[in-house]
């Protein structure tokens, strides 16, 4: 698998990913985080990749899954208020936001996710807490759950993860 930055002429390809990841939440427990929402909306991801921002995993050419990936100071303002806990860490860090396969690949997920960490050697992510299947991805590969966050797309709180060189 590699890792590249996404490309408008990806788009199509993308939105069905998302389209694939929803129906997959919703059958494992988790119809709230992306679903009522139709989450992520195609203008979200169209500034994604304008802002190089988006990544794709290719296995032989072929997309088969997508994120969002960001680092430096301060990317996620979301996380700048963390509820029942605290963050790891302070200094500069990555986000992995909007992330999704196409369920063809075993491991893209752990793929994406460890590329990103790669990157930048600290990471924060968050979940819905009925997403029990990336709860126990980010608990595999060594994440600490760290406290609570709020998004700006609904209501919900989300579990926030962090981990750390």
């Amino acid at each position: 698998m590699q890792i590249r930055h996404a490309r408008t002429a990806d788009l199509e390809r993308i939105m069905a990913i998302y389209e694939r990841a929803r129906a997959f939440m919703a059958a494992t427990g988790n119809p709230r985080q992306w679903g009522p929402t139709n989450w992520p909306p195609q203008s979200l991801v169209e500034q994604d990749i304008a802002a190089n921002k988006s990544y794709v995993c290719e296995e032989d050419g072929r997309v088969v899954g997508v994120f969002f990936y960001d680092a430096g100071e301060r990317v996620d303002p979301v996380y700048d208020h963390i509820d029942d806990g605290a963050w790891i860490g302070d200094e500069n860090y990555g986000v992995v936001h909007r992330i999704a396969s196409d369920g063809s690949v075993p491991g893209t997920g752990t793929f994406c996710i460890m590329w990103a960490f790669e990157q930048c050697g600290h990471l924060r992510m968050d979940t819905h807490g009925d997403n029990r299947v990336m709860q126990n991805l980010l608990g595999k590969l060594g994440f600490i759950k760290c406290g609570t966050v709020y998004v700006r797309e609904d209501r919900d709180p989300r579990l926030a993860f962090e981990k750390v060189s």
